[in-house]
């Protein structure tokens, strides 16, 4: 039987890679996408590789339509795409919405919200049985920001990452007779490089937990929606957030 082959936007670095990483050692070939650490993605596709999967890294702006569809068919050289994770994501500078710079707020906004809705778009159109495909499951990355609104840091991210869990909500009941399965994790509080230096002591009192999440934590979520075992499962939001 084949591999069953999985696309990773901006999964180079911190849960994307994490997720590659797992996948990989548990039988799928894996296209590493990354916008500009070549190195990073070279290192998950070595990991990939050494599990014993197939594994290529895909240069590519998951803001920019023409190069999403280009990644797209360019992970396509591993094989049928089955399953697909959104990790691409960026926060800009921290600070209160009055402060920010209009540059930012579109920045992340082109990346979170456009950028995702074409990926979800390109992958309809490629997986679903309604064209020709023979569905997959897809998990969208999306935040607890969302919930907790990135008061004082990010509020432009927080919406951003709003419109993730409704896009997840209303393309998954679009496709679910299509055979695609698409659902979202929304991590807390992750010791990833996407925070500020100092962020996550600053806000170690208001995790629950006391700590903050793992990278592999929020990967064994992601896996757990990909694969079968949640078989049942569509348009839902997983929190991976320690409580928070």
């Amino acid at each position: 039987m084949p591999c069953p082959v999985l696309l990773i936007a901006g999964g180079s670095r911190g849960i994307g890679a994490a997720a590659a990483k797992l996948a990989g050692a548990r039988g799928y070939d894996v296209a590493v996408n990354y916008l500009s650490n070549a190195n990073a993605a070279a290192s998950v596709v070595a990991t990939v590789k050494a599990a014993g999967g197939n594994s290529i890294a895909i240069q590519g702006d998951m803001a920019r339509e023409d190069e999403i569809a280009r990644v797209f068919n360019e992970a396509a050289k591993l094989g049928p795409l089955t399953h697909l994770i959104h990790s691409s994501g960026v926060t800009g500078k921290n600070s209160r919405l009055d402060a920010v710079e209009t540059k930012t707020i579109q920045e992340t906004i082109d990346v979170n919200t456009f950028g995702a809705l074409i990926f979800l778009r390109e992958a309809v159109r490629r997986m679903s049985t309604k064209h020709g495909g023979k569905g997959g499951s897809i998990v969208m990355l999306s935040s607890m920001a969302a919930v907790i609104g990135g008061v004082n840091e990010y509020t432009w991210y927080a919406a951003a990452k709003a419109a993730v869990d409704t896009m997840v909500i209303g393309v998954a009941r679009e496709v679910a007779k299509e055979g695609i399965r698409i659902n979202a994790v929304s991590p807390g509080a992750i010791d990833t490089d996407i925070h500020e230096p100092g962020r996550l002591e600053r806000i170690m009192p208001n995790l629950p937990m006391g700590r903050p999440g793992t990278a592999e934590e929020v990967a064994e979520a992601i896996l757990f929606l990909l694969s079968d075992a949640a078989s049942y499962i569509t348009g839902a939001t997983l929190n991976v957030s320690g409580g928070r």
